[in-house]
């Protein structure tokens, strides 16, 4: 009996030194890619890797900033984010998070960043060469309020023409759910590029309708944002080629 137990207690102990060297290993591995990133931030930010000092800015028509709602408490850090975008030449981004704290920020916001202004709706394309920088500020509450006064808008659209055509067997659509989410003015332009601050690799509730050919990019916490890994992720999407299908 005494040499099993002591069997045991050498194979346990076996086990966790065998988890010691690989939580070492994989803790190592993480420590050096995050130097790397750091490394490779500080040299797209002071102009030595050449291909990132040109980006093709313009195929970035409107984008969004999703932030966990903990962290858009950081104001100044959204500010230095949005003046970095400005810089780059980017003229229209949206800002959301869940909870709404960007909303309660607005004002701050838009006075901190030069030329900032709300964004305003209209049928009309978004239009690349304008001058100043549209700000839209979003939250899971508009995503809620849309549908529910997008399917009431459908509801009543079938009900006059029920009592039109007699046909009670109509059925809603893409198209048309697109079309009342623009009629009760919550349609918006679909960005071409999200960006996420925060630890959850998701969009954290952005309108699902706006972002069918949306790409979307974990870019890790706010407080650790860096102007070079900014850059990266823009560089790469303007690098992307995407088929829409037919």
């Amino acid at each position: 009996m005494t040499i099993k137990v002591e069997l045991q207690k050498i194979g346990i102990l076996g086990l966790q030194l065998i988890w010691i060297f690989l939580h070492f290993i994989v803790s190592s591995f993480y420590f050096l890619v995050s130097i790397a990133t750091t490394l490779e931030s500080y040299l797209i930010s002071c102009g030595f890797l050449r291909k990132y000092n040109h980006l093709d800015i313009d195929r970035v028509q409107y984008l969004a900033i999703v932030v966990e709602s903990d962290e858009a408490y950081n104001t100044l850090k959204i500010i230095e984010l949005l003046q970095w975008l400005e810089s780059m030449g980017i003229r229209s981004v949206c800002l959301y998070d869940a909870e709404g704290v960007l909303k309660q920020s607005k004002e701050i916001i838009l006075k901190k960043v030069k030329n900032a202004s709300l964004f305003q709706e209209t049928d009309e394309p978004l239009q690349l060469n304008c001058k100043g920088f549209t700000l839209e500020f979003i939250s899971a509450s508009d995503g809620k309020e849309a549908v529910a006064r997008a399917a009431s808008f459908l509801l009543k659209d079938k009900w006059r023409k029920t009592n039109m055509s007699g046909d009670s067997n109509q059925c809603f659509s893409e198209s048309q759910m697109t079309e009342a989410l623009k009629a009760v003015g919550c349609g918006g332009p679909d960005p071409d590029l999200i960006l996420v601050y925060g630890p959850s690799r998701c969009h954290l509730g952005f309108p699902a309708w706006r972002i069918r050919y949306t790409e979307i990019i974990h870019m890790g916490p706010l407080k650790s944002k860096k102007y070079g890994s900014l850059v990266k992720a823009i560089y790469k999407f303007t690098m992307v080629r995407q088929n829409y299908g037919k």
